[in-house]
């Protein structure tokens, strides 16, 4: 792996937290909570991570969080990832957790969100990596199973920035779920959602109009969309795009295919980021480093998209200021330099 990834200041925007439990700790967890798995070891499950599409991903998924049921369980996920994103020179990130997948299983909202947030605070106060938290809404489930969710996090609506929707996006379009939109966003919510993945590009463009999301997780199907492409680009919209989760789950057949050379040409704000790494072969840095040897990518090319990410968080403006510069910086260590 390159120096010059491997160091570079970075900032992660699409990460399912669930989507961090590696087999190790999978295994850790069944034992401290008297969980009888389906795998005989670890390398039997890691072999169960050969996905034909999304949904088959899924069906793995969210059998794996039979394990989580606890305040410290859910720590453990996220300390988990938090240490190997400091590792990744990983400095901000914005966390998805699902609470609907865990709600159904008994499992209180405290413990997911104290678990989590506990870990995201241990990690400020440690290294100084800042963090946003985003409840997302299974989208596969019906919109009442969304509101009802959005009322069970009213306790805990201080440590929640923005809501997200995920899960299977295939007959399941952006309008299922108008209205706890509206809700979210009456309650102070930022808005995103997972749009064009499996999904067409029309349901990108009903995000952005029906649900008014200010940001697009995943959105490689832009790209047959020239119109939406420009307002993308016009609105500086970002995309939080996951190289290894679109090889993986065969959105893509090479990483040749995946469209970053021309969203960036186009002026698209697009950012890299992991999306569920437990399962799809690699942390940041990994994905990063994929993106460049597939497509050939230049150094610039990858500042560029460091950069883009810093744009798309949620930090103030003067936290994003100083994350730019350090980014810059770097660049700059290297000889890599873009027009301010």
């Amino acid at each position: 792996m390159s120096n010059f990834i491997s160091d570079l200041p970075k900032v992660e925007l699409h990460l399912h937290i669930e989507g961090t439990l590696e087999p190790e700790l999978v295994f850790a967890l069944a034992k401290r909570n008297g969980i009888t798995l389906n795998y005989l070891d670890e390398s039997a499950l890691q072999a169960a991570y050969q996905f034909d599409d999304l949904q088959s991903f899924l069906n793995v998924y969210y059998s794996g969080m039979q394990v989580l049921l606890t305040e410290q369980d859910f720590f453990d996920l996220t300390w988990a990832y938090l240490v190997r994103s400091h590792a990744d020179k990983v400095r901000h990130v914005e966390i998805f957790f699902d609470p609907q997948a865990h709600l159904e299983r008994g499992v209180p909202m405290a413990a997911v969100v104290e678990g989590i947030v506990r870990a995201l605070e241990q990690a400020r106060q440690q290294w100084g990596l800042t963090s946003r938290l985003i409840m997302s809404f299974l989208r596969h489930l019906s919109e009442d199973s969304a509101f009802e969710t959005l009322g069970l996090a009213e306790p805990f609506r201080h440590h929640l920035s923005g809501v997200g929707l995920d899960s299977a996006e295939k007959g399941n379009p952006p309008t299922k779920f108008a209205r706890v939109y509206a809700a979210a966003l009456e309650q102070g919510y930022r808005l995103v959602a997972h749009a064009g993945e499996e999904g067409p590009a029309s349901y990108i463009r009903d995000a952005l109009d029906i649900l008014g999301v200010e940001r697009i997780d995943h959105g490689v199907a832009a790209i047959t969309d020239p119109p939406l492409m420009a307002r993308l680009a016009q609105e500086r919209i970002p995309l939080t795009v996951c190289p290894l989760s679109n090889l993986k789950l065969k959105v893509i057949n090479h990483m040749s295919e995946l469209p970053i050379p021309q969203f960036l040409a186009a002026g698209v704000c697009v950012t890299i980021n992991s999306d569920d790494p437990a399962y799809f072969g690699g942390y940041m840095n990994a994905n990063y480093q994929a993106l460049q040897e597939g497509l050939n990518l230049s150094d610039e090319n990858i500042l560029e998209l460091a950069l883009n990410s810093v744009e798309a968080c949620w930090l103030s403006p003067e936290e994003k200021a100083h994350l730019a510069a350090d980014i810059r910086d770097h660049g700059h260590a290297y000889g890599v330099v873009l027009p301010s």
